[in-house]
């Protein structure tokens, strides 16, 4: 058998030949970016579209390791796919920060490069929230629905079965719990939430982020300052969601914590484009401020009775198309 043979390349031309095709030194491919960056770029293009981090707001890695509880590499990758993808720009001096036009930019590019367990997680949450999948699946009609290896959808199933949105089947393949599309179910998220999470704002551990309860309220005053045509139904529900989890994570306890996650994802599977009304997202928006006002002054009981009356009212006008 012949073998084809082509002269040895020079030292840069065998780092240029170990390279994936269409990969160069100053364009990176998806296979330059690991799971955690992906799942890092994500998470923070998404705080950057709702608003809770603002345009021109300085981003270093050493604020955002510590924050998201991370090393500084896998933060250093997530910056500059954002920077990629102009979220951010790079300072002379180091850093990045965040692009006057980030805010109405959109996140599927990043989602092209690569698969990964919560880019998964999130996919197909977004797509029974669609009603694109069935109530019950199995792992070979997942994987021919979406290519990915099959430990990254075990992955993804088993944490969707965690947070109490799945179940295995007796016999074999998955089956949806009963989410949110039914007015009883709706009335009895609220009272649940209305124990935990006006609880949460008590507990002895509850500690305030002054910089992140400072990027909501920001993110909020920007929401309300938009015209009515401009609110968009779904950056109030990211700004709603980040809402809530941020006061679970400042309670200091996370079983909090993971039941109004799980309640946020549960609010998810059922959150299409008529789920919240949209003249209630105003004054909802407004009752978030009134909380975080309360907070800032100290002031956790009042903080408490305003959650109490928000979540009240809002379970009172709840149906299945519409929650706050």
């Amino acid at each position: 058998m012949k073998i084809k043979t082509t002269a040895a390349p020079g030292r840069g031309g065998a780092r240029a030949a170990a390279r994936a095709p269409g990969k160069t030194a100053t364009g990176a491919g998806p296979a330059s970016f690991s799971p955690l960056q992906l799942d890092l770029a994500r998470r923070l293009g998404s705080e950057i579209i709702s608003g809770a981090m603002p345009a021109g707001m300085r981003l270093t890695e050493q604020s955002l390791s510590a924050r998201l509880e991370v090393s500084r590499t896998p933060v250093r990758g997530a910056l500059r796919l954002l920077a990629k993808y102009k979220f951010l720009e790079s300072e002379p001096n180091g850093g990045y920060r965040i692009c006057a036009d980030a805010a109405g930019r959109r996140l599927p590019s990043i989602a092209k490069l690569g698969a990964t367990a919560e880019g998964l997680y999130q996919t197909l949450i977004e797509d029974r929230a669609r009603r694109l999948l069935p109530d019950a699946v199995t792992e070979k009609d997942l994987l021919s629905r979406y290519p990915v290896q099959r430990n990254l959808l075990s992955k993804a199933l088993v944490r969707m079965a965690g947070d109490g949105l799945i179940e295995k089947r007796d016999g074999y393949g998955w089956r949806f719990l009963p989410s949110l599309g039914t007015a009883d179910a709706i009335s009895e998220s609220y009272r649940f939430r209305l124990a935990i999470e006006c609880a949460a704002l008590l507990e002895p551990t509850f500690c305030v982020n002054r910089e992140v309860l400072e990027r909501t309220r920001a993110a909020h005053e920007r929401f309300l300052q938009l015209p009515p045509q401009q609110q968009k139904v779904s950056e109030y529900r990211e700004l709603n969601s980040l809402f809530h989890e941020m006061l679970a994570r400042f309670s200091g306890n996370r079983f909090m914590l993971h039941a109004t996650q799980q309640q946020n994802q549960l609010r998810r599977l059922d959150e299409h484009a008529e789920f919240f009304k949209h003249t209630r997202m105003p004054q909802s928006c407004r009752e978030h401020v009134e909380i975080l006002d309360a907070i800032e002054q100290g002031d956790q009981q009042w903080a408490a009775a305003l959650l109490r009356h928000h979540l009240s009212v809002a379970s009172r006008r709840a149906t299945p198309d519409d929650a706050a």
